[in-house]
């Protein structure tokens, strides 16, 4: 997924480019994610002021265990997403601040850690070859949920006897009573 600078002209550069199936199944290993096919990539690349806009959509689709009632369920995560593109030689020299500017930055501005949240859409690269798949794989493991269910209004699983709620009700009483109030319910109060 390498596009070299040379091929962005004055107009921009439109590419479509696929991400295997093998290479998205590596970005998401580990998540409780599996994709369902590969991807493809419609990007839109222009040269500003020294850097590259990186405009790019796509749509990921994926599998994963509800967390309700373990069932698979399938996603479909539509991403899209704009990235400044800085070569490295620009930002080491824009980078170069002495302390005393460096001490009155701080306290300006947001910061979101170890960088400033105007930085956070921007990204390095050598200045002659922008390797799309590091940056794709970022924005689907951005675009995917905390935790998958398979609909929104999933009942889940019984408590007591595991019975998928939404195949059919069971009929276990589920009423909870904390145990270190259930002594209470033998109180008789007198009117």
């Amino acid at each position: 997924m390498l596009v070299k600078i040379e091929e962005i002209r004055d107009t921009g550069l439109q590419v479509k480019k696929e991400m295997s199936l093998e290479a998205l199944g590596a970005a998401l290993e580990g998540s409780g994610f599996r994709p369902l096919e590969p991807l493809v990539v419609s990007a839109s690349l222009r040269k500003l002021s020294g850097g590259v806009l990186l405009e790019g959509k796509f749509t990921s689709r994926v599998v994963a265990e509800c967390k309700r009632c373990l069932t698979e369920s399938k996603l479909e995560l539509p991403v899209s997403f704009a990235i400044n593109l800085i070569p490295e030689s620009l930002a080491r020299g824009e980078g170069m601040l002495d302390k005393d500017e460096e001490a009155d930055d701080k306290g300006h501005g947001e910061s979101g850690g170890s960088f400033a949240l105007d930085d956070a859409d921007e990204e390095l690269f050598d200045g002659k070859v922008i390797n799309l798949e590091p940056i794709v794989r970022e924005q689907v493991l951005l675009a995917l949920p905390m935790s998958a269910v398979c609909r929104e209004d999933c009942s889940g699983l019984c408590v007591k006897c595991g019975q998928n709620l939404n195949d059919k009700q069971c009929g276990c009483d589920t009423t909870f009573v904390d145990p270190r109030l259930a002594a209470l319910k033998n109180i008789k109060l007198q009117g």
